[in-house]
């Protein structure tokens, strides 16, 4: 049975793979002009607020709001759903046994609808329909509850210029709680960061009469200013949605949409094997087994305790995909090893990728052992690439140490692309590498 999912475009940006936090822009100023003195430039920020067009970034808020709503609400639902078909499994052997003692059964009912596709349950049929119903009348039960609920919010906006008095007669409208973050790059300011989102803070309390609190917000403004651009939005993500597959974590885990980046700049075939051999936590191979299912994924570290974590890692992975409104979880294409990166158990020409996030030499290493390691690591990466068609993609903050290794190495690995990202804080490069031709130094046998 082939089945048509739909959901709203506000539903598809939350499920973007790369992004960790999104929010939707009020205005944007490619070349602010900042006051010279700091109370000028801070009643120059002030006096922003009543000039933004607020109405349609909340619109886009409150129906990015209720669709979280419809999403929890049905969370609620699978979970009920699949202790209920745990109590039915439970129940099933008495059952059995009744029966056999009675020595006659019940006679199902005649039923009227679609007959379960082939392989597919009547159970797992109903449970995807009504999945699909969701789906289908989610937009337009949030456009619903979004017209119902916008009283406050966008009429705060409209009405703003005539006053407060109004808004206060509306005893029966919640008042929203908000906070205000800025986030400020630049030493040319005469303001700091907490200045700014106090006093912008104050007017935008000011201008809608909400209630201020720093923890239990409902609306989050942004303001994010870089030198001299300024950008007013509004958050549409409570937490960064890179956490979503690891619950062990290391000093150095991943973010998972930093993995994802680095995976699809290998650009993953089905088929290929795919491997991380400094693994840590796993994020990356487990990034790479939800995303690209059709490939083989080895995880690997020579840290007992990275193993350990990646391991756990992995299993409560199994268990959220059980958890699925779904048929029974088939498991991941995801093995974890531990090993010695410079001495890989892996066949020669056995491995079409490798993607794997290096020591930086802060947290783990020194800076002085990467000038032997990394020449190592690049050496026998090679050795198990496939040549000609094989390519890597590696992270490192040490990039002196790395352009020396490869310079070394410059027969067997060719650089074809660099990327910069911003790595808590650390200004780190990701290089997509590919394999040549070249035969590479076999150290020994293991087949």
């Amino acid at each position: 049975m082939v089945t048509e999912r739909r959901c709203s475009p506000s539903l598809q940006v939350h499920r973007l793979r790369s992004v960790d936090n999104l929010f939707v822009v009020v205005q944007e100023f490619k070349d602010y002009q900042f006051k010279e003195t700091k109370e000028d430039a801070l009643k120059d920020l002030e006096g922003l607020v009543k000039k933004l067009p607020w109405t349609d970034p909340l619109r886009i808020w409150e129906l990015n709001n209720s669709l979280k709503k419809k999403k929890t609400k049905r969370k609620k639902q699978n979970l009920q759903r699949t202790a209920s078909k745990e109590k039915l499994r439970d129940g099933g052997e008495e059952e059995k046994d009744d029966k056999a003692v009675g020595g006659q059964e019940d006679c199902a009912p005649n039923t009227v609808g679609t007959e379960p596709a082939a392989g597919q349950s009547a159970e797992e049929m109903q449970g995807e329909a009504s999945q699909n119903e969701e789906d289908d009348n989610e937009q337009s039960e949030a456009k619903s509850e979004l017209h119902a609920s916008s009283g406050a919010e966008t009429k705060a906006g409209d009405d703003s210029k005539d006053g407060g008095d109004d808004r206060k007669d509306e005893g029966d409208a919640k008042v929203l709680k908000f906070r205000v973050t800025c986030n400020r790059a630049g030493d040319k300011h005469s303001f700091t960061s907490n200045e700014a989102a106090r006093d912008f803070g104050g007017a935008v309390q000011e201008h809608f009469q909400w209630k201020a609190d720093m923890t239990n917000f409902d609306v989050e403004v942004l303001l994010n200013i870089h030198n001299n651009e300024v950008v007013v939005g509004i958050a549409l993500t409570e937490e960064s949605l890179h956490r979503r597959n690891i619950t062990h974590f290391g000093p150095t885990t991943l973010r998972s949409t930093l993995a994802y980046g680095m995976l699809r700049l290998c650009d993953p075939q089905p088929t290929d094997i795919i491997i991380d051999p400094m693994c840590g936590t796993g994020a990356i191979p487990i990034e790479g087994a939800m995303e690209w299912p059709g490939c083989y994924h080895i995880a690997g570290d020579n840290n007992p305790q990275a193993v350990k974590r990646a391991a756990s890692n992995i299993c409560s992975l199994l268990k959220k995909n059980e958890n699925k409104e779904s048929s029974a979880s088939l498991g991941v294409p995801l093995d974890i090893v531990q090993w010695d990166i410079c001495n890989l158990p892996l066949r020669t020409g056995s491995v079409d990728v490798i993607v794997t996030d290096m020591p930086f030499g802060k947290r783990i290493g020194s800076k002085k052992k990467n000038w032997d390691l990394y020449p190592a690591c690049l050496m026998e990466m090679g050795r198990i690439c496939t040549p000609g068609t094989g390519r890597a993609v590696l992270l490192t903050q040490d990039k002196k140490c790395f352009a020396k290794a490869l310079s070394r190495l410059g027969h067997i690995w060719r650089k074809n692309h660099t990327v910069w990202v911003n790595v808590g804080g650390l200004h780190a490069a990701v290089y997509l590498l590919k394999r040549t031709w070249e035969r590479a130094e076999e150290k020994r046998s293991f087949w």
